[in-house]
Parts: structure tokens; C-alpha cells; sequence
């Protein structure tokens, strides 16, 4: 007689309760995967904020190396015309980045949470457990629902 795995599934916290339906997973899913969008966006916008930055600090050096060179003019020039300019009226890329996360990120997240905590008691990622329990090969090393203790190597 085979012993029946309890652990062979996924945890409480990324399974369905009785009465939810595929349409809302499906749903879910989908608002999961925009959200991921959302976090990719903001990855480049940081990106964008750590270069720009990492540029005017190197423009900085080349502005110090010109007047070392004897170009005191044109070292002026860059220093006055773009050195610690803004990119955006108004705005250092720290800026642009504080305005996202506090207004479109921060809105786009808290109304994420508030569907998955009004449809499925504030559960994460149902579709995608239930994608890997369809898709995984039951009973083989490196399929597990779970993770497994891991033991010294």
C-alpha cells in the first residue's frame, strides 16, 4: 500500500479555497502578472536613476580633467550648462523615482493586495501554484510542491 504524501501539493497559503472560482484565479493571474510589469517598470526607472546620476558624476570628472588640460572655458561651459542639471523640469531622477513609488507604484500595489485580500483572504500567486502543480512531474527529485530541508553539502 503507498503512503500517501501530505505534502505532496502546495501549501495552505497557495491553495484555493472551496468556492473560488478558475474565472477568479484566472483573474488574479493576470492582475499578478501586470503587477509583475509594474515591478519590472520600476526596476528600469531605478536603472535609469542609478545611470543618470552615475553619468553627472563622471561629467564631473571630465569637467575637472578639461581644466587641468588647459580647457578652462569649456570645462566652464559643461560645468554651468550640465553639471547638477535637472532632467526633467523641475526634477533630479530621485525625484521622478519618489513620485512613482509614491503615486502610481504604491496605488497599483495596495489595489493588488485589497482585490487578493477581498477574493481570496490576501493569498499570493494561486495561478501560477496551480500551473506548477499541472505542470510539474509528480514524485521525481527536483518536482516537489514544496521545498525540502536542505542537507549539509
Amino acid at each position: 500500500m503507498a503512503t500517501l504524501n501530505t505534502n505532496d501539493g502546495p501549501d495552505d497559503s497557495h491553495q484555493r479555497r472551496a468556492g473560488v472560482s478558475d474565472a477568479t484565479v484566472q483573474a488574479l493571474g493576470k492582475l499578478s502578472e501586470a503587477l509583475e510589469v509594474v515591478e519590472h517598470a520600476r526596476g528600469y526607472l531605478y536603472g535609469f536613476h542609478r545611470l543618470s546620476g552615475k553619468a553627472d558624476l563622471a561629467l564631473g570628472e571630465a569637467v575637472d580633467l578639461l581644466r587641468e588640460a588647459g580647457a578652462e572655458s569649456l570645462a566652464a561651459n559643461l560645468e554651468q550648462r550640465i553639471v547638477g542639471r535637472n532632467v526633467i523640469n523641475g526634477r533630479w531622477t530621485f525625484q521622478i523615482v519618489e513620485d512613482y513609488d509614491d503615486g502610481y507604484y504604491s496605488a497599483f500595489k495596495e489595489a493588488e493586495s485589497m482585490v487578493r485580500q477581498q477574493l481570496v483572504d490576501g493569498k499570493r500567486h494561486l495561478f501560477e501554484a496551480e500551473m506548477k502543480e499541472e505542470r510539474r512531474s509528480h514524485g521525481l527529485a527536483h518536482h516537489q510542491a514544496r521545498p525540502t530541508e536542505q542537507k549539509d553539502r
